[in-house]
This record gives C-alpha cells, structure tokens and sequence, in this order.
C-alpha cells in the first residue's frame, strides 16, 4: 500500500502509496463508493480515524488552504462537496492527516516546527502551480503558523527525461525558471518538475529530501501519460 514511507520526528509519518492502495481520486470516473472504501482503508493502515484524512479539489492554482480539525480555518479557497479547492494545505497544529493526490505532478509533503508543536502541510506541484507560485505561498502560509526548521520531501512525478512537452511550452516555462529546462532521452524538449520544485524549496531555506521514481516508468505508480485513464496516488502526512 506504501510505496515509501518513514518517521519524520514529533510523532510525525509522511509516505506515498503506491497501485495497491488503489485509485484515490473521485474525479477520474471510478465508482465513488469504491474509491471511499479504499480511502477508508488507507485511513485504518495509518492508524487515523475514519473520514478524518483530508483532500483537495486540485485545480493547477497556486491557492493554500489552512485546515483543522473541525473544518477549514483562515482558508483561501473554496469548499466544494468533496474537498477544498486548493492546490496545497496547512495544518497550523499538526492535527490534521493531510493527502495530495497526483499521477505524474510533483507531490510535495513539508513539516515544520513553532512553539506549539508542529507545522504540517501538503502541495499539488505540476507545472502551472510551480510558475504560479504554490511551493512559496505554502512555505509562506507555514512560516504565518510560527513554523521554523522546515523540512520537505519531493515524492515521485514524471522525471525530466520523460516529460516532453512543446518547444514553445519549454521556453514559455524556462524564461521564468531555468532550471525546468530539459531534455528527453530521445532528444526532444522537456521540463524538469522535481528539479524546480527542489530549486524553489532551497531558495525558500527548506531542507529538502528529493525521492527517486518517475511514475512514467514505474509500474507501481499511476500516471496520466501512461494512461489518460490513470487513479492517482497519494503524498501523505499524519500524526497518530
């Protein structure tokens, strides 16, 4: 169910799942009830309670949310039925178990302390949210919470070699940041998302842990370019 998974510190678990936990998403025309069984069971694996592990309506923006336990607090965003719209969430306290979902975007899980305790917080980081600034306004919303001593771990998205995308796109996206430039391994132009991601978190003063995977080659990791039909995995973070 984990494709990786360690013990951050205060009481504190950050982990990605993998195709055994099975599509997470209610948007990519699987059967609702299916998918909330299979939420429900990623829920009993952490050890939370039911119905407590939090998502989002991710719609490329660069829109944070900040959550608590008993609903949304000081949000930016807009509740829909399901989730908030947002591309990225806070948990001022910890509290809340956090997921961001994604099938070749960067999922990006961050922690950090303040004086109560700690800062939890998960990002959607595909491309229009990297230009558009979603990493900063995370870091910035968790720094507003008292945090200090930030931590990140970049999880698996499709690597720089895989992501071909137009020349015009290419330059479009390295004229605002470099180091997204790419090249495929057939020679073609390509963005480098991981590589951006890790470059805004360092210059933001985060200590960043980058994962290896690129969900284009690996089996076990769902991916939209592979299959347009793809469930999305999840980035997550919790305390028990």
């Amino acid at each position: 169910m984990f494709w990786w998974q360690t013990q951050a510190g205060d009481g504190l678990t950050v982990a990605f799942t993998n195709t055994e936990a099975g599509n997470l998403a209610l948007h990519v025309g699987d059967d609702p009830a299916m998918v909330l069984q299979r939420r429900r069971a990623l829920e009993q694996r952490m050890g939370v309670p039911g119905g407590s592990l939090h998502f989002m309506n991710q719609v490329h923006s660069a829109a944070v949310a900040r959550v608590s336990e008993s609903g949304p607090v000081g949000t930016t965003a807009v509740p829909t039925a399901d989730a908030l719209t947002a591309d990225a969430m806070v948990s001022p306290d910890g509290s809340v178990p956090l997921a961001v979902m994604v099938a070749d975007c960067v999922p990006v899980v961050l922690a950090g302390r303040n004086s109560g305790g700690v800062v939890t917080a998960v990002a959607h980081a595909g491309r229009r949210g990297l230009l558009d600034g979603i990493l900063a306004n995370t870091v910035q919303d968790m720094r507003a919470a008292g945090a200090s001593s930030l931590r990140a771990w970049i999880g698996p998205s499709v690597c720089g070699e895989c992501y071909e995308v137009p020349a015009a796109m290419q330059r479009e996206a390295a004229e605002l940041m470099p180091e997204l430039r790419s090249t495929t391994r057939w020679g073609t132009p390509a963005l480098d998302l991981p590589a951006g991601a890790r470059t805004q978190l360092e210059a933001l003063g985060v200590d960043v842990v980058p994962l290896p995977g690129c969900t284009l080659e690996s089996g076990d990791l769902y991916s939209h370019r592979r299959s347009s039909s793809a469930g999305r995995f999840a980035g997550l973070i919790w305390r028990r």
